[in-house]
């Protein structure tokens, strides 16, 4: 039965790649907390890796019977307009934090705290655009702020101003403990993954890649250098094409930058624009809405790149580590903890370093091929969708006392 579009996946589905034991255990951890409701909160259903990640993770979590919602808080295009600041600057970027802006904010959460009634057992907020929703309900069991940011040098008074917020949740995940933070509130990491049963991960053959791809006018003609995220400056679209232009020199090659644009991210359609100038026979620049064509890229990429300057994690890299391709990342935030440098994948701190790399594996295939394989063990090992899914039954399961305080 081909699962990718008829009916729903199952814990059951992943004992291919994790095993039955792996399987019969979460399930026992499931049967533990089966009677919660869970809901989740963040920002947008479409664009970016939190509303892939909560797109697979509430069904599966569904699967095991735990009832799991998803709900996106709404807002006016000033509200996005300054959490997306609030975003730039948790990564280091700069901002002016005015009263103004903290108006904003906390008007609109405030706005849709009214509408959401959250009585749920379990409360996971993602991310800082309703985060200081916790400021508007009597809790009825734990609540969870998950941060999805690369937190390593976040704006000291942008974070202290979150913090007010922050210690009153119950638990906040992190990625890593690259970015622990000195707060009251326990933080626990774990690290995002993939579903390898979705459009972007399913097992595509030759014919459909090929299919997608050509469906979009892309030539094969050259190998194929590829990078996919959100229009966003942190991705450094820039650096890709500059690495790319240093790397033709020597190398035969085309590069295709494809994004999308988050809901939640105003600034994607201006850097989006920025770069179209940028476009000739061998840059194409896309931002198409088409998961399947993402999963054929990363399939019939040569290389593909993540060259990001900040990243919380980065799934595209597991995506296309999973598909067996090389992967050239940025060494930074996210991206450090799903390549080992030289041996799955490659790290780079430059533009030169990325063409450097970009060369390296054009020129070898054998090499491609030894990384590649060792790339997809990594994600089997480390980054499908069951062991994200595991570690918060873990948490869940380590807040059982509050709940049975509150019954």
């Amino acid at each position: 039965m081909n699962h990718q579009y008829h009916g729903l996946i199952t814990i059951d589905d992943y004992e291919q790649y994790i095993g039955a034991e792996s399987v019969a255990r979460i399930k026992e951890k499931a049967r533990a907390v089966k009677d919660l409701h869970v809901a989740n909160i963040n920002s947008t259903y479409y664009g970016g890796g939190v509303s892939q990640l909560l797109n697979s993770m509430t069904i599966l979590m569904n699967s095991l019977g735990i009832k799991t919602g998803w709900r996106t808080i709404h807002g006016p295009p000033d509200f996005f307009s300054v959490t997306k600041k609030m975003h730039n600057a948790l990564q280091s970027g700069d901002i002016n934090w005015s009263e103004k802006k903290k108006e904003i904010y906390e008007a609109v959460v405030h706005q849709n705290a009214i509408v959401n009634h959250l009585t749920h057992d379990v409360v996971i907020v993602h991310d800082p655009q309703p985060l200081p929703l916790i400021t508007h309900f009597r809790k009825h069991g734990p609540w969870i702020w998950r941060c999805h940011v690369d937190l390593e040098e976040p704006h000291a008074e942008l974070w202290a101003y979150l913090t007010q917020f922050i210690e009153r949740y119950d638990a906040v995940v992190m990625s890593s403990e690259i970015y622990a933070q000195k707060l009251q509130t326990p933080q626990v990491y774990f690290m995002p993954a993939i579903d390898p049963f979705s459009i972007v991960n399913h097992e595509m053959s030759e014919d459909e890649c090929h299919e997608r791809i050509s469906h979009y006018g892309i030539p094969m003609d050259l190998p194929l250098v590829v990078q996919i995220s959100r229009f966003d400056r942190w991705k450094d679209p820039r650096g890709v094409i500059e690495a790319f232009h240093i790397a033709k020199k020597e190398v035969p090659c085309r590069l295709v930058l494809l994004g999308d644009i988050a809901t939640d991210d105003p600034e994607g359609p201006e850097v989006y624009e920025s770069l179209l100038d940028q476009q000739a026979d061998d840059v194409i620049i896309m931002s198409h809405q088409d998961g399947a064509l993402v999963n054929a890229l990363q399939c019939k990429a040569a290389v593909v790149l993540q060259k990001s300057l900040r990243e919380g994690f980065g799934l595209t890299v597991s995506e296309a580590m999973w598909k067996g391709t090389p992967v050239i990342g940025g060494n930074v935030g996210g991206i450090k903890l799903q390549i080992e440098d030289g041996v799955n994948g490659y790290l780079v701190s430059s533009v030169q370093e990325a063409a450097d790399r970009i060369v390296t594996l054009l020129k070898d295939p054998e090499l491609c091929r030894e990384i590649g394989v060792r790339a997809r063990e990594t994600v089997r090992e480390k980054f499908l969708l069951s062991r994200y899914v595991e570690q918060y039954l873990d948490l869940f399961n380590s807040f059982e006392p509050l709940y049975k305080l509150q019954m």
